[in-house]
């Protein structure tokens, strides 16, 4: 695979003993809906989508190339769980989360998407690192804060975040139900503005999950913030899409010490 097919973040207060990087769907073998979105094979990492087995087991060796460690797949919930990375491996019970932590060089954090947000996070010593997967209900539920407290209290200092490629502004409808469970965990008119009525449809609005994200991340502290406004809705020769094409792959976004 070649490193083209990667997204390499622009992250300029990343540590230099910090890697990351975040997938597309090139540079893989899956077929069908979950090709590349331009007649070759698709980088489908998620093996719980309907692709074939083996051909998401293929995907995941040609990014181990890339990685130092295993990464530590969790399955994810939409929740707010925070799991140690160093817990999770192939003779481990599988972890049940929606985000976690790594303090030891080699261990790889990793979450997948397909329209939710990616949040990646490190501390500015190099000291702990962390990946989040948050979806609307994981963002408005505190999954970002709780990924933070869980690196603090491994010993991280100030820490500085980068959002990947998720569903954007101008693609992601929700109803009164979702901005109102934002409006209750964090109220304000900032949050208020982060949705945007729909001219025809007035119980209908465009919600803005990277300004959601960074007002959560604010709210703990956290103003070192990168990456947003990748949509994945809007790219589907780049980038699987859950919400445009409902059968469809996951890509993933990854962070480790080295």
């Amino acid at each position: 695979m070649e490193r083209e097919a990667l997204v390499w973040p622009a992250w300029p207060d990343l540590p230099a003993n910090v890697g990351a990087l975040a997938t597309s769907r090139d540079g893989g073998v899956s077929q069908g809906p979950y090709d590349d979105g331009k007649g070759g094979g698709g980088l489908n990492l998620g093996l719980h989508c309907g692709d074939e087995p083996e051909a998401v087991r293929s995907n995941r060796a040609r990014l181990q190339e890339y990685l130092p460690g295993r990464p530590a797949w969790i399955a994810q919930v939409h929740g707010a769980d925070v799991v140690d990375a160093c817990t999770v491996g192939p003779d481990q019970p599988v972890r049940t989360g929606d985000a976690s932590i790594a303090s030891t060089p080699g261990q790889v954090c990793a979450i997948l998407t397909a329209d939710c947000l990616p949040v990646l996070f490190s501390d500015l010593e190099g000291r702990v690192v962390g990946a989040a997967h948050a979806g609307w209900r994981g963002l408005a539920g505190g999954v970002l804060g709780e990924t933070v407290r869980a690196m603090r209290a491994a010993g991280a200092g100030e820490i500085t975040a980068w959002m990947g490629p998720a569903i954007g502004p101008e693609a992601f409808e929700v109803g009164e139900d979702v901005r109102d469970a934002f409006l209750a965990a964090l109220p304000g008119d900032a949050t208020l503005a982060a949705f945007r009525p729909k001219s025809d449809q007035p119980v209908k609005f465009l919600a803005d999950m990277f300004t959601l994200a960074r007002l959560m991340l604010a709210r703990d502290g956290i103003t070192r913030v990168h990456g947003g406004g990748v949509c994945t809705f809007s790219a589907p020769e780049r980038f699987y899409s859950y919400r445009r094409d409902r059968v469809t792959g996951r890509q993933a976004s990854l962070i480790w010490l080295k």
